[in-house]
């Protein structure tokens, strides 16, 4: 098919490759512009960019499709079918209804929950048992449209954003190119009202984290927020992020180091901090970061 790809981040980039390597022409690529970052803060090319150019794809990162102009020039590419995964822009309804197929959106939850911006985090941060991947076509509503295609995964005990969201990009690529090759062929099936969430976009006041509650729900946003922002604590003025946990033994004050491990008191119970990271150094597992910064029985963590 000849396909229009929209993505930006890394979670889009197995997908691209998926495309050019099931021999579909892609006919432009779609993302977001570079932006500032880095010690210089120099413009930035996204992950989807750098790839796409690499592959020797055009790429087009306008800032806003809203215009007649970027309209026609995306009808004008005449495409089958226009695949999206994490783009970052809403799509006008003229761009939904410009490929000859629609437009198709790779969806990392299982719809109608977690709809929105951050549903790999909002399901570890929740809970869930498990998350997967829906293939949907879309229409003017906030991940409303009807799915063709879903496949459920497992979240792991102590699994992490990070590692939730590699799998998931690995299954969407697989997922996508399936739905492509059987599209013609695929009824698809309206969500239903019942069941609705929505994953809103994780705020960076949300990341410290409050020893108070109970031990599963700071091993779930620990593993939830990681790595990015990262949930966190103060330790003698220092801030420190937490990057892994599993739930621990023991019990003792809110905010209590309990052991060597180091286990750390909750509310109810305790949390094991497996992965720690001081400000403007690299992470590091708890054996090695406690070689530099000691976290002595007794001391409580702010």
């Amino acid at each position: 098919m000849r396909v229009i790809f929209m993505g930006t981040p890394d979670f889009s980039v197995p997908v691209l490759d998926a495309l050019v390597a099931a021999g579909h022409e892609v006919a432009a690529v779609y993302c977001q512009p570079p932006r500032p970052a880095g010690r210089g803060k120099k413009d930035r090319p996204s992950p989807v960019q750098a790839r796409a150019e690499a592959l020797g794809l055009m790429v087009r990162h306008p800032e806003s499709l809203k215009g007649a102009e970027e309209q026609a020039e995306f009808a004008a590419l005449g495409a089958d079918v226009a695949v999206v995964v994490a783009y970052g822009l809403i799509l006008p309804q003229a761009v939904l209804e410009a490929p000859q197929m629609g437009c198709l959106n790779i969806h990392a939850s299982l719809l109608p929950r977690w709809r929105g911006a951050a549903p790999i985090h909002r399901a570890i941060m929740a809970g869930d048992a498990e998350t997967g991947v829906c293939i949907m076509a879309m229409e003017a509503g906030l991940d409303t449209g009807p799915v063709l295609l879903r496949e459920a995964v497992r979240i792991g005990e102590t699994e992490t954003t990070g590692a939730l969201h590699d799998r998931l990009a690995s299954v969407g690529a697989r997922l996508i190119v399936e739905a492509l090759a059987r599209l013609p062929d695929l009824v698809p099936e309206p969500q239903p009202e019942a069941g609705v969430t929505y994953a809103a976009k994780i705020d960076k006041a949300e990341a410290r984290i409050d020893w108070t509650r109970r031990a599963v729900e700071v091993d779930r946003q620990i593993r939830g927020l990681s790595p990015f922002p990262g949930a966190w604590f103060e330790v003698a003025g220092e801030r420190v992020k937490v990057l892994a946990s599993c739930l621990g033994t023991g019990a003792g004050a809110p905010g209590e180091v309990l052991d060597a491990a180091p286990a750390v008191a909750c509310g109810t119970g305790a949390v094991r901090l497996l992965r720690l990271q001081r400000a403007g150094r690299a992470a590091q597992d708890a054996p090695g970061f406690l070689r530099g910064m000691t976290l002595a029985p007794g001391t409580r963590l702010g």
